[in-house]
């Protein structure tokens, strides 16, 4: 029961409600937990980690993230998407693919983004959703995302279809909505689809309705995909486990304090760990 889930999210559902429906799937006490929230809105990839690989959850919500989407200009939203309070922006110009295409420029690399004030923020140890649903002022900070790529997929006024390539904590939402601004016309999310985070694929996913007897647990190592990899033997491991440092043998290119995977033997990952000097010092260490 230790593993990762992809799991196709559907609309219309938030993500806990989505992995509140996948416990029933397992014995009870099991942990298990997701990565990356999508709204209800959304729908697409969302990891979930089982037993062991919930301390692996940073891992995947570190990774990289694509998402489809369809905007709607010449309006704006109180959630900037369209289950908000939708407002058409009078005397909206519609503009053309060359004024798009310039003022996407704006929304590569790291930029200041403010996430929309219906999000799952904390602010003063509330969710921002919460505070806003009930008429509440957010002062939300923008804060520096990664965006590595908005591609355009097609435009015919006033949807536009475009996929985002992007980092942790980006918000597809500010996108829409900051775009609209540029172009003097307003914008919203009408649709949002997340078809990737890292190596987990929208065709790898599971529907909350699939019969569980069906379903395999993807590997803990993929979690950690990039990192590299020491094998040990496993009086090695029983020895960490017990708190002991280990001399690191063999090659490695990964400098001090930089993490690497902690393998068996089989290649099953055991734990995650830095080296300091020679010595393996463990930041995690999977029970047996």
């Amino acid at each position: 029961m230790n593993g990762l889930l992809v799991l196709d999210k559907p609309g219309g559902m938030t993500s806990r409600d989505a992995v509140n429906r996948l416990q029933k799937w397992f014995p009870r006490q099991t942990k298990i937990g997701h990565t990356g929230t999508l709204d209800p809105l959304a729908t697409g990839v969302l990891v979930v980690c089982i037993g062991f690989a919930t301390r692996l959850a940073d891992y995947v919500q570190a990774m990289g993230k694509s998402y489809e989407s369809r905007f709607r200009l010449g309006v704006s939203s109180t959630s900037d998407d369209a289950d908000g309070e939708v407002t058409e922006t009078l005397s909206a110009v519609a503009p053309t693919r060359a004024q798009i295409d310039l003022a996407l420029t704006a929304f590569s690399g790291n930029v200041e983004q403010l996430p929309p004030s219906v999000s799952a923020l904390k602010v003063g140890g509330r969710r921002a959703h919460d505070l806003a649903r009930k008429g509440k002022e957010v002062p939300l900070a923008p804060r520096t995302v990664r965006i590595d790529a908005v591609r355009v997929l097609a435009y015919e006024w006033p949807w536009l279809d475009v996929e985002v390539d992007c980092g942790k904590g980006t918000y597809i939402r500010s996108i829409a909505r900051d775009l609209g601004a540029r172009l003097g016309c307003g914008g919203l999310v009408q649709t949002l689809r997340r078809t990737r985070v890292g190596p987990f694929l929208a065709e790898q996913g599971v529907s909350v309705d699939a019969d569980p007897a069906g379903v395999k647990l993807l590997p803990m190592t993929i979690a950690v995909a990039g990192m590299e990899q020491i094998r040990l033997s496993a009086d090695e491991i029983r020895r960490l486990r017990q708190g002991q440092r280990i001399k690191a043998n063999g090659e490695r290119t990964t400098p001090d304090g930089l993490e690497i995977a902690l393998l068996d033997e089989s290649g099953e990952l055991v734990g995650i760990c830095v080296i300091e000097g020679d010595l393996i010092v463990t930041q995690i260490m999977f029970a047996a």
